[in-house]
């Protein structure tokens, strides 16, 4: 079969050639729309259950929300692992399915079951809903959106919130390939009612009236049409609020007299901004709000980026003036480190093997032959990779040796050129190409070829077969290999092809004579090295045993340096920026995160010239994928590029640095990471850090305290860095305990207290006001200046409202105390965790889990019930 090709190659040489240009015609085309990535995106399969509900605590959040939806899902085909998140307004259900599993499909699954679940959640719960389809490398473009210089002062940050969400993000979800945008910081502008106690009770007002009339009086409707000779006339209502003062004009009830109560008798109506939880700083100059762009699943990374770039510009030029977008966060530039880093190593290992294969072959033009190979098998393997949607990264195309795929060529073409001067060596050959000397080279090289190719196929199959086993791998691991294995194979396949067909043709035009020239060098060097080994060969055959005891000592040290060795996954990638994990103390609120975090983002702007820019995300985003709390932030630190670097020469010592320089902010703990690298790790496990230990089991407290143990435990390793445990309890919080004895004496039930407290605190949304095509949230809450924060006592001396129409203070039916209650709780397949983090300052990740494991087996008992994982 094999000689049957070779023949038929040289007999048709147009045809062999046509096809190579075709290949190099399809593997440019196939190069430029090749999705190329920094490393595989090795995000497992996820879909994500969002729930809101800005009145419940953690422990309510789990017990009322993120409990009877993890039932209702728990049972879906495909189903691998379910973790959630439960704190203070929030939970957050992640579920992991197979790989085989259809996301989309997945999704239905999962829409349809929610649909069964909402009936179940508690007043005052949100609908869940899904979080947008992406992965781990997903958040692709971070931005800013801040006033220029000059223009501080004339853009507040409503102002800025409210442009990033009705004409950035707006704009940016319809680029091609964009999952969704996720508004960070600002103000979220709302129309408050904000009610004057005094004059709602002094007018016999209760807050389920107010709300009532409010929502019957924003609404349209319509009247069919009716027809006018030989017109169709549509009947409409226009009943919806358009400003402030159609909203006080509202009348709530009617005295007696028949005067109408009003909106603006018993409430001030005016702008607010929602409750925040989250924010986001630049650099040490205060507040800015933004966005993160989320790609979609499975997109070409490099066009969706070109695609936002160009949407920007254009959003640009309609931004009010004084006002720019600030990328910090470009995916664009770790992609272009990467592929750099690739392209350098690739062309620097094809100029060596070119090289090599020049003088070991002795010949200019086979070694143009065989160094041709390494190109066109390239581009073919760029062809497959981009037909089976292999991505181009650090992975897949640095895994490529080159002396691989040239193995089959070097064999045919030394065994051609030495049949060549075999046959030519007792007689004279022209240099002149004649047709008895072009047959003659012909019928060489196929005899030859055909003889040498069963060698160059089992070699290059033996290659194949070593990565066979590498599709067996799943999950991660998967993910991260197979790519390199496939690119490989493609490589192989790619280049076996050639030397079938493109080798013999090309030697055939290029030895036409049968008579190709050898290099003196070449002879020199071999002849040397050829005497020198015949020598140590023949030493060696005297004395054979002699050669044992070098041999037993080098695999004795061999295999001693292995258990040396330092044990890891996969190496950090340095992407070129760092994502500062920041937090403070449980219950710090968003001002004091921020004072600190700027503090910090200060110092690092003015001691280290290298840094370009420092950006806090402080909270959550608007889609909080990334939970964070109140007193969590992520520091983004932007660097120029490495050569421009003078405090340190490497990321790590410029991370020890940067951190000891901010350990004088106090209260503040860091820890230095990579951005993709902190993302993949948040979503594969739940945790930011290198190392996760879960610790399972039940009650809170317990789980706390073995969690300080094993803190303990790590603080004692020597790599461990950065340390972090999570904090499950010590939240502070005001607890509102009702008396049900007294309630009954006053005749008061819980709901209505519930609802009276609920609006009169966080505030009831009872509608939207709408402006042009953005639409603004209703809220109902207690009279309170913007900067002035509701007390205890203001909350103590809330007038709840008695069936008989008396207003008597909260304090009377229920008792008010600041305690300390729970902060957040994690629950993976049905159990609760708690997690201790830590990075890896240095490469033995094994090694220092292994220690790790050692010491908690020694010194930590675990009651039935509760277990350790890593």
């Amino acid at each position: 079969m094999l000689q049957k090709i070779i023949s038929y190659s040289l007999k048709n040489k147009i045809i062999v050639l046509f096809g190579t240009l075709v290949l190099i015609g399809i593997g440019i085309k196939s190069t430029l729309e090749l999705p190329i990535d920094a490393v595989p995106d090795i995000t497992n399969n996820q879909v994500q259950v969002i729930t809101t509900s800005s009145s419940l605590g953690a422990g309510d959040v789990e017990k009322l929300v993120t409990f009877p939806i993890e039932q209702n899902l728990s049972n879906i085909p495909g189903l691998q692992e379910m973790r959630s998140f439960s704190r203070f307004g929030l939970s957050l259900v992640t579920l992991v399915f197979s790989d085989k599993t259809d996301v989309y499909w997945a999704r239905q699954q999962v829409s349809e079951r929610l649909s069964n679940v909402t009936s179940q959640l508690p007043p005052g719960a949100d609908i869940p809903y899904l979080a947008p389809v992406s992965s781990g490398l997903g958040e692709i473009y971070q931005y800013t959106l801040k006033p220029k210089k000059g223009f501080e002062s004339q853009f507040t940050l409503m102002e800025l919130r409210t442009v990033q969400d009705w004409l950035v993000r707006k704009q940016l979800l319809g680029v091609k390939g964009v999952a969704d945008v996720s508004s960070f910081g600002g103000e979220v502008k709302q129309f408050q009612i904000n009610i004057l106690s005094e004059k709602l009770n002094a007018y016999q007002v209760g807050i389920e009236e107010l709300i009532a009339a409010v929502e019957k009086s924003n609404q349209n409707t319509g009247g069919s049409y009716i027809e006018k000779n030989a017109q169709a006339l549509v009947i409409t209502t226009e009943g919806l609020l358009k400003n402030m003062e159609e909203m006080g004009a509202i009348p709530i009830k009617y005295t007696n007299s028949g005067a109408p109560i009003c909106i603006s008798d018993v409430a001030t109506v005016s702008l607010g901004a929602a409750k925040r939880y989250g924010a986001m700083a630049f650099n040490d100059e205060g507040e800015v709000a933004g966005g993160i762009v989320m790609m979609l699943k499975g997109e070409n990374s490099r066009v969706v980026i070109d695609n936002i770039k160009q949407r920007i510009e254009r959003i640009q030029e309609n931004l009010p003036a004084g006002l720019e977008i600030v990328p910090f966060l470009d995916r664009t530039k770790m992609v272009d480190s990467a592929i750099h880093t690739v392209i350098k190593n690739l062309s620097e290992g094809a100029l060596i093997v070119i090289g090599i294969l020049v003088l070991i072959l002795g010949n200019f033009r086979a070694g143009f032959i065989v160094a041709s190979i390494i190109p066109l098998a390239m581009l073919f393997a760029l062809t497959m990779m981009n037909i089976f949607g292999v991505s181009g990264n650090l992975m897949s195309l640095g895994a490529l040796d080159f002396g691989l795929i040239v193995d089959g060529a070097v064999i045919i073409i030394e065994a051609i050129i030495h049949q060549f001067v075999l046959s030519n060596r007792n007689k004279s050959t022209s240099s002149k190409a004649t047709p008895e000397s072009k047959k003659h080279s012909e019928s060489v090289i196929e005899k030859t070829s055909s003889k040498m190719m069963n060698s160059a196929a089992f070699g290059q199959l033996i290659i194949l077969v070593v990565y066979l086993p590498i599709f067996t791998l799943n999950g991660i691991e998967g993910k991260m290999f197979i790519p390199m294995a496939q690119t490989v194979i493609f490589a192989l396949i790619g280049a076996f092809i050639l030397t079938l067909t493109y080798v013999p043709v090309m030697s055939a035009l290029f030895f036409k004579n049968g008579n190709p020239k050898e290099l003196k060098i070449t002879s020199t060097i071999f002849n040397s090295i050829q005497r020198t080994y015949s020598k140590i060969l023949k030493g060696t055959f005297r004395r054979p045993k002699w050669l044992l005891v070098p041999l037993g000592g080098l695999f004795v040290l061999g295999m001693w340096m292995l258990t040396q060795l330092g044990g890891e996954f996969i190496p950090s990638i340095e992407e070129g920026d760092f994502a500062v994990e920041s937090r403070l103390i449980t219950g710090s609120n968003i001002p004091k995160t921020l004072e600190l975090t700027q503090k910090a983002a200060g110092i690092i702007k003015k001691n280290f010239p290298e840094v370009k820019m420092v950006v806090t995300k402080v909270g959550s985003g608007e889609i909080p994928t990334d939970p964070m709390p109140m007193e969590a932030a992520d520091m983004m630190i932007i660097l120029k590029d490495q050569s421009e670097w003078t405090s340190a020469k490497t990321f790590d010592e410029l991370a020890e640095k940067m951190s000891a320089s901010i350990s004088s902010v106090t209260g503040l703990s860091t820890g230095f990471q990579y951005p993709v690298q902190m993302r993949f790790n948040e979503l594969m496990t739940g945790a930011k850090q290198d190392v996760t230990i879960k610790i399972f089991g039940e009650n809170l407290d317990s789980l706390t305290e073995y969690a300080h143990q094993m803190s303990e435990l790590v603080k004692e390793l020597p790599d461990a860095a950065d340390l972090y445990t999570e904090s499950m309890v010590g939240m502070p919080q005001i607890a509102i305990e009702f008396d049900r004895y007294a309630m009954s004496r006053w005749g008061i039930n819980i709901q209505d207290a519930n609802q009276y407290i609920n609006s009169h605190l966080a505030g009831a949304k009872i509608g939207q006001l709408f402006q042009d095509e953005k639409r603004f949230d209703l809220v109902v809450k207690m009279n309170k200046p913007q900067n002035e924060a509701v007390s205890i006592d203001d909350i103590k001396n809330l007038l709840i409202p008695t069936p008989t129409g008396e207003r008597i203070p909260l304090h009377q039916i229920a008792q008010i105390n600041v305690v300390n209650g729970i902060n957040q709780i994690q629950r993976e397949e049905a159990k609760r965790r708690i997690i201790v983090g830590f990075n890896v300052r240095g490469s033995d990740v094994e090694g220092l889990i292994h220690a790790l494991q050692d010491k908690v087996n020694s010194t930590m008992v675990l009651p039935p019930g509760y277990y350790v994982t890593y």
